[in-house]
């Protein structure tokens, strides 16, 4: 598996390269070896960015071969619907910031797996679709709830429902992708991103994701509570207390990331 999925670390960032050619398709095998990659990542507490990349300008990824779908078992279907579902949802509940660099095609599989990084950047060729309804099935790696409260519900029924494909110009416009970058740069804008998180707290960091996404339940009041005890519970951290010093003393911090 450590072919089709490349793990790098630079500082503290880890870079993750699909590397199943031609199209980067995924496998049972290769979700769950992300799913132990990420809470691999969780546990390192030198890890503060993830980068999801690609080693090819025409496919970000193609999603699922569709050859492991041909065939009347559903307890087979269902634990290919589990191994998407494990893999991306421990993506989407990674400790750090993760960014999708997409170049090329991301479509199905390949879509979701952006949809499940907090920053998403494309190339200027790149072309983005969930077309899974074309072919009697329908996403299920997470892609109609990711989709949906990113983009809205009339263009993620655009995307699912009529099996619109967009080109990256249009993924930018309705906020599916945050910036659109020339080819052969979305892995250095990607870097240049993921530098950033290591001016933050990593602690500050993972509080702040939780309190982002428990906005998607649509409980307001109950996440104002929430951040109220989340700011307090900060002061159980080193990073607080080292946050704090490093600005009063005017040097840059040492995030412990505990």
């Amino acid at each position: 598996m450590s072919d089709l999925l490349k793990l790098e670390k630079r500082g503290h960032t880890a870079i993750i390269t699909f590397n199943n050619p031609p199209a980067n398709t995924w496998t049972p095998e290769s979700l769950a070896y992300l799913k132990q990659l990420v809470e691999d990542l969780n546990a390192d507490k030198d890890n503060y960015a993830l980068v999801l990349a690609s080693e090819s300008e025409k496919f970000f990824s193609a999603g699922a071969d569709l050859k492991q779908f041909d065939h009347d078992d559903k307890g087979k279907s269902f634990a290919s619907a589990q191994a998407f579902g494990d893999a991306f949802m421990a993506l989407t509940n990674y400790n750090g910031v993760s960014i999708a660099a997409i170049t090329g095609y991301a479509m199905g599989g390949g879509l979701e797996v952006a949809l499940c990084c907090d920053v998403r950047i494309c190339e200027e060729q790149s072309q983005m679709a969930l077309p899974e309804a074309a072919v009697g099935l329908l996403p299920c790696g997470l892609g109609s709830q990711h989709l949906s409260w990113l983009v809205g519900e009339q263009w993620a029924k655009r995307m699912i429902l009529l099996g619109e494909r967009l080109k990256a110009p249009q993924a930018e416009k309705i906020g599916l992708v945050s910036e659109v970058v020339p080819t052969g740069t979305a892995l250095e804008k990607a870097l240049e991103l993921a530098a950033k998180v290591e001016g933050q707290s990593p602690t500050s960091v993972r509080y702040c994701k939780e309190l982002i996404m428990a906005a998607r339940d649509g409980d307001i009041n109950s996440a104002f509570y929430k951040e109220r005890e989340l700011f307090v519970k900060l002061w159980d951290s080193q990073d607080q207390k080292e946050g704090v010093s490093a600005f009063l003393e005017k040097r840059k911090p040492e995030w412990k990331n505990a």
